[in-house]
C-alpha cells in the first residue's frame, strides 16, 4: 500500500456543514451540488463564478441524484422528491422508507440502469443501531424495490466504468462489499465481502470509482481517502487536511477533479480547533479520471 503525500487537497467552500454529504457533479451546468444532512439543505456551487445557491427542506436530506431532465432527485426524510432548481417546483416520486424518523434515507446515487439507488440507516446513537436498514432501487415510475437488507448504515455506492460491478458499504459494519450488477435490469448477484475495516484504517463512508478500477472510500474516522482494488486490497491512501471526510465525487473537465465533503458534527473540540474548516468542501487534482454518475431516466 502506497501512502500519497503529493496530492494536496485545497479548501473550495468553507461551508461548515454539520454533515456535508453527497457531492454531485452536473456537467451541463458546470456545477457541484452537495447537502448538509441535518440542516435539510441542498447547495450548488457554480465553479466558474464561485456563486453558491441553496434550497431548504423540512426533513434531513440524505443524498442527491441528477435526472436526464435536469431535475434533482432529493432523498428527504423517508421520501424521494424531484426538484426543479429553476422553478423550485417539488414533486414526490416515492415513499421509500416508511419508518422515518427512526430510519431515514442516507447515501444514494443513480446507477447505470437509470434508477435511483438509495439506502437507509437506523438514525440513533451508533451503539443502539439495529441491522434493519435497507438498500432500495427507485425507478422512474415511482416503483420501489428492496434490494439489500440487514444493514445499519447503507453507504458507499459506486459502480465501475463498465457498469457491471457495484461497491456498497455499511458504515457501521464496518465493511465493503462487491456485487455483480446487470446494468440493463439492475439485478444483483455474486455478493462478496471485500474488507472489514477498523476505525484507525478509516470507517467507510461515501465512495466513488475511477476508470482504472479503484474504489475510493472516504475514511471518515481517520481523515483519509482509501483506494481499494477489486479484491479489497488497499493500494493507495491519501491523507486529508480535515479529520472527517464523508464522500468523494469526480468532477470538472475530464472528471479529474475530485471533490470531497466533510462533517464537523460530533468531532471533539481539539479536532475542531486544529481543523476549523471541518464541514467544508475540499478538492484534489487527480491523475486518473473518475467514472461518470448515471442519469435518472425521467425523460
Amino acid at each position: 500500500m502506497a501512502e500519497d503525500n503529493e496530492m494536496q487537497a485545497r479548501l473550495v467552500v468553507d461551508s461548515r456543514c454539520e454533515i456535508g454529504e453527497s457531492p454531485l457533479w452536473d456537467a451541463a451546468r458546470r456545477a457541484l451540488f452537495w447537502v448538509d444532512i441535518p440542516a435539510g439543505t441542498v447547495f450548488r456551487l457554480d465553479v466558474a463564478t464561485g456563486a453558491i445557491r441553496s434550497w431548504r427542506f423540512d426533513a434531513p436530506v440524505g443524498s442527491l441524484g441528477l435526472a436526464r431532465s435536469g431535475r434533482l432527485l432529493v432523498a428527504v426524510g423517508g421520501e424521494v422528491l424531484l426538484l426543479d432548481i429553476d422553478t423550485d417546483a417539488r414533486q414526490r416520486l416515492a415513499m421509500v422508507e416508511s419508518r422515518f424518523p427512526e430510519f431515514r434515507l442516507n447515501d444514494g446515487k443513480v446507477g447505470p440502469d437509470g434508477a435511483f439507488w438509495v439506502g437507509s440507516m437506523h438514525d440513533v446513537a451508533p451503539n443502539e443501531q439495529r441491522p434493519e436498514a435497507c438498500l432500495y432501487r427507485v425507478s422512474a415510475d415511482g416503483r420501489v424495490e428492496r434490494k439489500i437488507d440487514r444493514l445499519k448504515v447503507s453507504n458507499g455506492l459506486a459502480w465501475t466504468a463498465d457498469g457491471r460491478t457495484l461497491f456498497h458499504t455499511d458504515s457501521r459494519g464496518p465493511w465493503i462489499d462487491r456485487w455483480d450488477f446487470d446494468p440493463s435490469t439492475g439485478a444483483l448477484s455474486g455478493r462478496r465481502r471485500l474488507r472489514d475495516l477498523s476505525e484507525a484504517e478509516g470507517r467507510p463512508d461515501g465512495g466513488a470509482c475511477d476508470i482504472a478500477g479503484l474504489y475510493w472510500s472516504c475514511g471518515v474516522s481517520a481523515g483519509c481517502l482509501n483506494g481499494f482494488d477489486g479484491d479489497g486490497q488497499l493500494v493507495r491512501k491519501i491523507a486529508l487536511p480535515l479529520p472527517a471526510p464523508t464522500m468523494p465525487c469526480f468532477a470538472g473537465e475530464g472528471l479529474t477533479t475530485l471533490y470531497l465533503t466533510s462533517l464537523h458534527k460530533g468531532l471533539p473540540a481539539e479536532k475542531l480547533a486544529a481543523a476549523p474548516a471541518s464541514g467544508g468542501v475540499l478538492a484534489l487534482e487527480f491523475p486518473v479520471a473518475g467514472v461518470p454518475v448515471g442519469l435518472f431516466e425521467d425523460a
